[in-house]
C-alpha cells in the first residue's frame, strides 16, 4: 500500500510516500500504527490519545475522508491509495 504524506508528516518520514504491507480489510487505525512503528516520531503528530486524531489531521482513502466514512474503523485494501495531511497554518 502507498501512503501519500504532506507538509511536516514528509520531513519525519523521509519522503512524499511510505509503502506498507498490509492484509486487505484492516482498519485505518491499524495501518496508521504500523506508520508508526517505521517512523515512531509519528504518533505525537497524529494522535493526541489511541483512537483518537489530533484536531486537524485528515486521512484520506481514496479522496474521502475517513470522518465520512468509519472513521479509524474504515477498512482498507492494498489496493486504496492513503494520503495524510498534517494541521497547516496559512497567512
Amino acid at each position: 500500500m502507498l501512503i501519500k504524506v504532506f507538509a511536516n508528516f514528509r520531513e519525519i518520514c523521509g519522503g512524499k510516500t511510505v509503502t506498507l504491507t498490509i492484509e486487505d480489510g484492516q482498519p485505518i487505525y491499524s495501518v496508521l500504527n504500523q506508520l508508526i512503528d517505521r517512523f515512531p516520531l509519528m504518533a505525537e503528530e497524529l494522535f493526541i490519545e489511541p483512537k483518537k486524531l489530533k484536531p486537524l489531521v485528515h486521512v484520506f482513502i481514496n479522496g474521502k475522508n475517513i470522518i465520512h466514512l468509519e472513521g479509524l474503523t474504515t477498512p482498507v485494501k492494498e489496493t486504496d491509495q492513503i494520503a495524510l495531511f498534517p494541521p497547516v497554518a496559512g497567512g
